[in-house]
């Protein structure tokens, strides 16, 4: 194959920052070569400023999207997850194939630009406004395949499994028809997604929503079903998320939900724990251990109140996580990144609490390189950095930018792009698989992206009205 080539001044590896670093790939956008200490050959073209790997989103809810803003009315009683859930039924059961594509490509546009190139989609509205299934049941799915190919981003699509309204088989509300599949009516659907995602470089995998929307043994079954399909599918699922769930799963096994989840599944390094906010730090070490990435949305998890991940049991048991933005009130990469660290010295009394000198001194350097890997691993695809066979997936900090100008070394700027500005407007490029997908900070699709969705969202809101 042919290679292309791009020389970097200075350029954030896998485990610190390097000087004059050569880069070649091949047309299928995968790593041939990085190297420092080079010489830029003639005719290369040069970064202009230091160059970071993009960040995988592993955990999206695209349909959100359109209702960021709206759910910021405090009611009669207390405000929580439980009636943030509410105003989310309502845009869940209005939206459309067609409203969907729309909302979810302006999206994923909204993320490269913001320094995301991959996504994992946890999709669960899977039936028309009815409950009933479409004619083509991979209908909701096609839609989201669609946009990330129209926002030329990576997709990880996560069919959700969702039957139950609670623990011990609660039934469903109406609110939830469209979420609703048996095990067989799952497994038949990633059966037939199979050849439509790989045509398309989409990765497949499963998302068991929660301990309380899928029955022991619906979970049991599967997961068999699934090890049947690609047993190196990606898993994801939900789980100690809030209090009141924990409580809840407590009250019905005598568990907590990770405690559960560890005695009755073979979880490994396949699995996304998504928040997992509440957990003891003996099941944060427990579950470390299994190898599973877990899955920090830490603008959502601010948004609707659930609490703050305890990072220290996690990253001293050499666990792994990453960043998604989940619901979508904030995308952007930076300040998820800002947030967590910012909860954990909140948490903690100090200060620079995500690094440490085995790593870099720099919190963001040190936040990046544990983000970028965990996320990758949560994907499933090969999104981990700049190194060889990785996929040539980079952003590129805009050095005018006031907010970097004359700092002295790339890491001090990387930190002001996390700790120091809005996080987006200090982008310059984005290049996904070797080929530029953001050009001084916005996407070439944004302008017709954006009327779409402006649109959709306006139907939207008439529709539910």
């Amino acid at each position: 194959m042919n290679t292309r080539t791009f020389f970097a001044p200075h350029a954030l590896l896998t485990n610190n920052w390097a000087q004059n670093v050569l880069l070649e790939w091949n047309e299928a956008g995968a790593f041939t070569r990085v190297e420092a200490n080079q010489a830029c050959p003639l005719g290369v073209a040069r970064a202009h400023g230091p160059i970071v790997p993009a960040m995988p989103n592993l955990h999206s809810h695209a349909f959100q999207r359109a209702m960021a803003g709206l759910a910021e009315v405090r009611g009669t009683s207390a405000d929580s997850f439980w009636s943030w859930r509410q105003v989310m039924y309502g845009f869940a059961n209005a939206v459309t194939p067609q409203l969907l594509e729309d909302i979810a490509t302006w999206l994923y546009i909204e993320m490269i630009e913001a320094g995301y190139t991959s996504v994992c989609e946890f999709h669960y509205v899977h039936h028309d406004q009815s409950g009933n299934a479409y004619a083509d049941d991979t209908e909701m799915c096609q839609a989201l395949i669609a946009a990330a190919g129209n926002a030329g981003i990576g997709l990880t699509l996560l069919p959700v499994l969702y039957q139950s309204a609670g623990f011990a088989g609660a039934p469903p509300s109406n609110d939830q028809r469209r979420f609703i599949r048996s095990t067989d009516s799952m497994l038949r659907l990633l059966d037939r997604l199979g050849n439509t995602c790989g045509a398309n470089n989409v990765r497949l995998g499963l998302a068991p929503h929660s301990l309380r929307a899928v029955p022991p043994a619906a979970l049991k079954e599967a997961l068999a079903g699934l090890n049947a399909l690609d047993a190196t599918a990606p898993i994801h699922i939900h789980i100690a998320e809030q209090r009141k769930e924990v409580d809840d799963c407590i009250a019905w096994s005598g568990a907590s939900p990770v405690q559960w989840l560890l005695e009755h599944a073979e979880v490994n390094d396949c699995w996304c724990l998504v928040h997992a906010t509440h957990m003891s730090d003996s099941e944060s070490t427990r579950a470390a251990r299994t190898g599973a990435v877990v899955g920090l949305c830490p603008s959502t998890e601010a948004n609707l109140g659930d609490g703050t991940f305890k990072t220290k049991p996690w990253t001293e048991a050499r666990g792994r996580w990453g960043v998604g933005s989940d619901s979508h009130i904030t995308v952007n990469a930076a300040a998820e990144l800002q947030l967590l660290e910012y909860t954990q010295r909140l948490r903690s009394g100090e200060r620079n609490v995500m690094t440490t000198m085995h790593t870099s001194p720099h919190v963001a350097t040190a936040m990046t390189l544990a983000a970028v890997p965990g996320g990758a691993q949560a994907c499933g695809r090969d999104v981990a950095g700049l190194h060889l066979g990785q996929q040539a997936d980079w952003i590129e900090l805009d050095t005018t930018h006031h907010a970097l100008a004359h700092l002295p070394t790339p890491a001090h700027m990387l930190d002001a792009h996390v700790f120091a500005s809005d996080g987006k407007s200090t982008i310059g490029n984005v290049v996904r698989a070797g080929r530029v997908a953001v050009q001084r900070g916005k996407s070439l699709q944004h302008d017709a992206a954006r009327v779409r969705f402006i649109a959709a969202r306006k139907a939207l809101l008439k529709s539910i009205s």
